[in-house]
């Protein structure tokens, strides 16, 4: 390709890292490159996350890809909108990173060792509901910022332990602070945490042969298929109380032959203030033909156990 590639970027630690590596494999591939940072309404806000919502991170580089001031988009794929951007195209979901959460605490504590009233910091109403159900009698406290922000209360003795995305303490190489990382039963993942979403218009068919072939990795598009089409059919948005995770995994057809199927989990919070929380679960498995319907048939069995109140709230 002839032409240099402009990607897209937030200028936090996290978003340079998520986008270096993008950029870094399409080098590897021969394409030149350039960086271009763009500054978010989300980055220039303090309100709760609840309040502002998470596509005020992803908006200003979606109207930069759609004016051509840069070619390429790279978001963190939880922070999308479930509904398709007119004009654009996710032409790439490289392999995802761990999508598990994780706990920094103060002492090397776990979160089964904190005792009753320890302060948790999260700014994620899924996080909140889930600790919350636990019933460890921990106190969540909203919190917003960066990485270093976040973990920097914890450090400073503001709050006795904060919860992360491993996937993000990775990119920015604070692995070794993590005290736990959750197991998905205890805390179940957003719908795509852990994975990039490529965008670029979809006029520009160059750039997304070009991402498609040098990024895509099938496993992660379909996992996170059925993750965000769960979420989409529940009709909660990107920050709701709502985990979902799949995987591709390996299983025997009827003939004794090993297939690939993905194996979709989901779970809603639902319930009044406080600690009288709900968490609504449901699984399922579906060949990998059908990643889309399996998240929309999970939403419909949560959606029958109670998930409706999600959007009667």
């Amino acid at each position: 390709m002839s032409r240099t590639i402009r990607i897209g970027t937030r200028g936090s630690k996290l978003a340079l890292a998520q986008t270096g590596t993008v950029a870094e494999a399409l080098e590897a591939a021969g394409a030149r490159v350039e960086l271009v940072t763009i500054s978010t309404p989300g980055d220039r806000s303090s309100a709760p996350i609840t309040e502002i919502g998470v596509g005020v991170f992803t908006s200003a580089l979606r109207d930069a890809l759609t004016a051509g001031e840069i070619d390429v988009a790279v978001h963190s794929y939880k922070d999308l909108p479930t509904a398709p951007a007119p004009g654009l195209v996710i032409a790439a979901v490289p392999p995802r990173a761990d999508p598990r959460d994780a706990l920094i605490a103060r002492d090397g504590l776990t979160l089964g060792e904190l005792p009753p009233g320890s302060t948790v910091g999260t700014g994620s109403p899924r996080r909140t509901a889930q600790l919350r159900a636990l019933g460890l009698g921990l106190e969540i406290v909203p919190i917003r910022g960066n990485i270093d922000t976040r973990m920097g209360k914890v450090g400073s003795g503001e709050l006795d332990a904060v919860v992360l995305a491993r996937a993000g303490l990775a990119r920015v190489g604070r692995l070794a602070e993590i005290t736990e990382t959750l197991d998905p039963i205890q805390l179940l993942p957003a719908p795509a945490q852990g994975a990039l979403a490529v965008e670029c218009r979809f006029d520009d068919a160059e750039v997304e042969q070009l991402l498609r072939s040098t990024l895509d990795d099938e496993s992660t598009r379909l996992a996170v298929t059925a993750e965000r089409a769960m979420l989409a059919a529940l009709e909660a948005g990107c920050s709701a109380p709502v985990g979902a995770l799949a995987e591709v995994v390996e299983d025997l057809d009827e003939n004794g032959s090993v297939i690939e199927r993905i194996s979709l989990r989901g779970t809603a919070a639902v319930g009044g203030d406080g600690d009288a929380v709900d968490m609504l679960r449901a699984s399922a498995v579906a060949g990998k033909a059908d990643a889309e319907k399996l998240g929309r048939e999970l939403a419909a069995e949560l959606l029958d156990l109670g998930a409706g109140a999600l959007t009667a709230n």
